[in-house]
């Protein structure tokens, strides 16, 4: 890609995030829910990335097991858990936000690339519950049935709670840590301030090992020449021979 396309892509982007952001909340409530303030703050505030929609999950239940016979339509106990959908600036920025939320259990996730460019990353869970109740207005469960499917659906809105943590942390770690890999490392020392390269120093220990060795021998010669020379006067003319040959 060109930089002039890759600058064009950016400003498209922000143009997005402005106007999703500037916008009404479109919800019933009005407003983000309490238990993901921190999750799309998080998100909103990197320029990569902003919120489309959310909902921190919930459980559907009419009042009371008579509410449910009286009721003209089919009752269903419903607990929905958390999802999440993310407009991403690049590819890579979208597979970050996938993976945090995949490692914290949230393994509906996945992305979209949209024909307009529009790159979105969806997290979403498998742990949901739908349960039929009543038909056409006759309680298909017992209370005591209808009671145990209530504590279910809590228990799973505990664990969805506990997910949603985990993807803040998880979140939080992968961006700091693509911000540390931004950073240049910094330029290695200079060598012109070393008074020797290292292949002069390596000729100079050469050197002085052969003068080492040129001393050793010389020391050698001079040990012989003195027991030759200052031996047993029996040795006989054979050796003070050795001894003249030597010297020269």
């Amino acid at each position: 890609m060109s930089e002039l396309s890759r600058a064009v892509m950016e400003r498209t982007f922000r143009q997005w995030k402005t106007q999703c952001l500037n916008k009404l909340d479109q919800s019933k409530k009005g407003s983000v829910d309490q238990h993901i303030e921190h999750v799309v703050s998080l998100l909103n505030s990197c320029e990569q990335y902003f919120t489309t929609s959310s909902c921190s999950g919930r459980v559907v239940l009419l009042d009371g097991v008579s509410g449910l016979a009286k009721a003209g339509r089919d009752a269903v106990l419903k607990f929905e858990p958390f999802v999440l959908h993310v407009q991403c600036r690049r590819l890579e920025d979208a597979q970050l936000v996938h993976s945090a939320a995949i490692n914290s259990g949230f393994r509906n996730s996945g992305l979209t690339v949209g024909k307009s460019g529009k790159i979105i990353t969806a997290v979403r869970s498998t742990h949901g519950l739908e349960v039929p109740l009543s038909h056409d207005g006759k309680l298909l469960v017992a209370p005591e049935y209808l009671h145990f499917l209530t504590q279910i659906a809590n228990q799973k809105m505990e664990e969805n709670l506990r997910r949603i943590h985990r993807f803040y942390q998880n979140l939080q770690s992968a961006l700091t840590t693509e911000k540390l890999q931004t950073l240049q490392l910094p330029d290695p020392p200079s060598s012109q301030g070393c008074s020797q390269s290292p292949p002069d120093r390596l000729e100079t220990e050469k050197d002085e090992e052969n003068k080492a060795s040129v001393y050793k021998r010389r020391r050698r010669r001079e040990r012989h020449q003195a027991d030759c020379c200052h031996g047993d006067e029996s040795s006989g003319v054979q050796e003070l021979d050795d001894c003249l040959d030597l010297l020269t």
